[in-house]
């Protein structure tokens, strides 16, 4: 591919975005038409929306276009799995530049097209405008099967906290990032390319989790959000979250503790739940802390006290871009 996406206009650079697709059976109609058509055999769909801004959530001298395909879309269908719900399809609004190559929309479909299929999703239509900066709209649509949604307000006291996925890995990455290296390439990775565990939210429904979130804005911050919304205190043992030897190695290097990056670094869309104790959880599920009645406010702290650190505010006075 030569040019620029204003060379190529608007339809040529629709046909060439949605001849890199590919489908699953729940598309019963993809792109082309006024809409999509997608089967709901449960007769509910789980919705969800993001917006990434370049700049703001993403830079392409850090992440490249595929990079920054996959991450938009797995932070969207990593919220569908986090309800409980099997993500199916996925929808792209695409603000660009008429100057921008048209290799980078292009790669970043592909992107997006590679981490729909690892959730089992696909990409079923969108839109495509001109604009001074890349932004990327995507709403993420999923299937209950017959469950009911696991939401943020069913945490009971006396239920525990257990976590499946990374945490802290993304914060660590971005840290490496920002002072200009490019390794330990796991952790640099892990901020480009986040990989939730989408099999793990409906599991985690048919095992009884009574809440549910992913891990996005950092896992005290979204607890935050389970804590208000069930109105009760959660408390996280330290001691029960690993920290990778790698992690400490950078954290020791920078200058920052690493358990910062586990409690308050997000972007990794790990999946955190509260079970009724008595649930015999899979291995991959690591009990971190248990849900008691508020003390005062709903709240959630860390080894009894509370964490002033604070997670991820898109309209916070502190936050930079990735």
């Amino acid at each position: 591919m030569k040019g620029t996406v204003g060379e190529l206009g608007e339809f040529g650079l629709i046909r060439e975005l949605t001849s890199r697709l590919t489908t699953t059976s729940a598309v019963r109609l993809g792109p082309g038409d006024d809409a999509a058509v997608v089967a709901a055999p449960d007769r509910r769909v789980v919705a969800s929306t993001d917006v990434l801004l370049e700049g703001r959530h993403f830079r392409r001298d850090w992440s490249t276009a595929y990079d920054v395909g996959r991450k938009a879309a797995a932070q969207n269908l990593a919220d569908i799995a986090a309800m409980g719900a099997v993500p199916t399809a996925l929808l792209l609004g695409l603000v660009v530049p008429a100057d921008l190559p048209v290799t980078w929309p292009a790669e970043m479909m592909d992107g997006i097209r590679d981490e729909c299929q690892v959730a089992g999703a696909a990409v079923v239509g969108g839109d495509v405008v001109r604009g001074d900066a890349i932004t990327i709209a995507i709403t993420a649509l999923g299937d209950l099967r017959n469950h009911e949604p696991v939401t943020r307000s069913g945490a009971r006291p006396g239920d525990v906290v257990a976590v499946t996925g990374w945490l802290g890995w993304s914060a660590a990455g971005h840290a490496v990032l920002s002072r200009g290296f490019r390794s330990p390439r796991a952790f640099v990775e892990a901020h480009r390319r986040p990989e939730p565990p989408y099999h793990a939210g409906p599991a985690a429904a048919g095992l009884g989790a009574t809440a549910m979130t992913d891990v996005s804005d950092g896992l005290v911050a979204d607890l935050g959000h389970i804590a208000d919304a069930s109105q009760v205190r959660i408390d996280l043992r330290s001691g029960d979250i690993d920290i990778p030897t790698q992690m400490s190695d950078i954290g020791q290097a920078v200058g920052v503790d690493p358990i910062q990056w586990v409690l308050s670094g997000g972007e990794d869309h790990a999946i955190v739940a509260t079970f009724p104790s008595d649930v015999k959880l899979p291995a991959r599920w690591k009990v971190i802390g248990e849900v008691l009645n508020p003390s005062a406010l709903p709240q959630v702290t860390v080894d009894g006290a509370p964490w002033v650190h604070a997670g991820w505010d898109h309209f916070g006075d502190d936050q930079g871009a990735e």
